[in-house]
Parts: structure tokens; C-alpha cells; sequence
């Protein structure tokens, strides 16, 4: 179909035949449109900061923060199975004249919940910042020593995660410092190594 003041049909190309409007199919087309310029300076400027230490820290951490509050609400949500005592109630260890027992189930169904939701709160807040603090530590190490060896293969991750578990044990003692630096680095040799498995191909 041509409409007047055009020179070919619809099929020749989105907008060809306009003045100004070149066709999908021009070879005057910016290559800019499917996607972007790897050579623009705003692209390498933004891929250069996304690559660096302090992205990948923040970054890391972001994610172990998120992946540990959702962690810690689904534990938290497990852990109502086992008998429950209200906080402050009677008989619970270090309160004063304590004696009688408070079932979670005893009590009203509002004050059940909101018992709940706290507990479940304090729980996942208390997860995420764990998470996020060794998420963060870990990705900052380990980027530190990629940079420093220029290489990028499973030695980085084994010494990142001794040295994480070490720093995260220190105030335990010498002893405990080495079992965390032993379990870091196997666990993240382990996740490392799967990682870099070659994936099958169907």
C-alpha cells in the first residue's frame, strides 16, 4: 500500500519514505537504537564504577542484607513449634518473682500477632545485618586481592573467606580465628568450584 508523497509501501522499512525519517532497514541508522554504545564515555564511565571495589562492597552487601531478612523471617516463623513464653511474663529466667508460666497461645489473638511480629522483626533485622556485614566483607576482600594479583580464579575466594572468617572470629581467640578462617575458605572453595563448573549443554 503507498500513500502519496511516498516512494515504496509499509513493507520497505518503518517511516521510509518520509522526509527527515529514515527506515528501519537504512543503512544511515544509528546504531544506538538496538542498544548501547559500548564506546560512549557515560557507558565505560558507568561500567568502570560498576566494576570497582566500593560497587561490588555496597553491592554485596545490599544483597546479603536482603537475603538475610528474608532468612530470618522464615526462622523466626519456624520457631513458634516450640513452646513460647511472653517476654517479661511470669516464669521467665531473670525476672523477679516469676512463677507462672505465659503461653503464647493463651493470650488474645491480637496480642499473639503483635508478639509475633515483633519477635519476627527483631529476628530478620538482626539476620539481615549479619548477612549484609559478611556479604560486604567478603566481596570487598576478595576484590581487593583480585586486584592485587590480577588474576581471577579460585585462590581469590579461598583467601578471601579465610581472612573473613578470621576477622569475624577475632574476638574469640587465636583457635577460633583459624576454625573460621578454615571454614570460610573451604565453604567458599566449595561454592567457587561449583560455580566455575563448565554447565552442560543440551
Amino acid at each position: 500500500m503507498n500513500f502519496p508523497g511516498t516512494g515504496s509501501g509499509l513493507g520497505g522499512g518503518l517511516g521510509s519514505g518520509i522526509p527527515g525519517i529514515p527506515s528501519a532497514g537504512a543503512a544511515g541508522a544509528r546504531p544506538g537504537v538496538q542498544g548501547f554504545d559500548p564506546n560512549d564515555p557515560n557507558v565505560k564511565m558507568l561500567q568502570r564504577a560498576m566494576e570497582s571495589c566500593y560497587a561490588k562492597t555496597v553491592m554485596s552487601g545490599v544483597a546479603g542484607f536482603a537475603l538475610g531478612g528474608v532468612f530470618g523471617m522464615f526462622m523466626a516463623s519456624m520457631a513458634y513449634d516450640t513452646p513460647f513464653h511472653t517476654p517479661g511474663a511470669g516464669g521467665v529466667p531473670g525476672v523477679p518473682g516469676s512463677t507462672n508460666p505465659t503461653s503464647l497461645s493463651s493470650l488474645p489473638l491480637r496480642k499473639q500477632l503483635a508478639i509475633g511480629f515483633k519477635d519476627m522483626g527483631q529476628r530478620s533485622w538482626s539476620t539481615a545485618k549479619n548477612f549484609g556485614a559478611v556479604g560486604a566483607l567478603f566481596s570487598g576482600i576478595e576484590c581487593g586481592i583480585e586486584g592485587l594479583r590480577a588474576k581471577n580464579d579460585l585462590g581469590n575466594g579461598v583467601a578471601a573467606g579465610c581472612l573473613t572468617g578470621a576477622i569475624l572470629a577475632r574476638n574469640a581467640g587465636p583457635q577460633a580465628a583459624a576454625v573460621g578462617c578454615a571454614g570460610f575458605a573451604a565453604f567458599s572453595a566449595a561454592i567457587d568450584a561449583w560455580m566455575r563448573m563448565p554447565k552442560d549443554e543440551d
